[in-house]
């Protein structure tokens, strides 16, 4: 089951570590991802290409003692959970978050099967690693990226301290 949140507002750092941190707090969560308006390390094209931008909400965010560099203003979050009832919950966090508003509908927005790009991604013996690979990181790669610049994985811990 999934959960997309669509805040009316781009959220700071601070307040996207804050609700990823909530988020990560219960126990039906899998997986988060977060969409939004890139903040590029260098400016991508026209005349001042190459030179650095320096955005002031392109930082390291602390989610569950794991660091992230936000490469997006966080405008969407699409959260995998493993059955709904929590829903209500991620409801009152979004209420306590949110003052100025957002959307949140249920459904399907990710890719559970691999896609195409995985498979052109991993290449031939790449048949085997996404067959054997972590099932929260399908769909999630872009081609001309490296896997570690663009997903990071937070670790959560179940009631026997065994890792999902």
């Amino acid at each position: 089951m999934e959960v997309e949140i669509f805040p009316h507002r781009y959220l700071k750092a601070s307040t996207t570590e804050k609700f990823l941190n909530k988020i990560y707090d219960l126990k039906t969560v899998e997986r988060v991802v977060i969409h939004g308006q890139s903040l590029p390390k260098t400016v991508p094209f026209g005349p001042a290409k190459g030179l650095p931008v320096n955005h002031t909400e392109r930082k390291i965010i602390e989610v569950k003692g794991v660091p992230v560099e936000l490469t997006v203003m966080a405008g969407r979050f699409i959260i995998t959970l493993s059955d709904d009832s929590e829903i209500e919950e991620i409801k009152k966090i979004c209420e306590e978050m949110f003052p100025f508003g957002y959307d949140i509908r249920v459904g399907k927005f990710l890719k559970d099967k691999p896609t195409v790009t995985d498979y052109l991604k991993y290449g031939e013996k790449g048949v085997h690693l996404i067959n054997e690979m972590d099932r929260r990181l399908i769909g999630m790669v872009d081609p001309r990226s490296r896997l570690k610049s663009s997903v990071a994985i937070v670790e959560k811990e179940d009631d026997e301290n065994a890792s999902r």
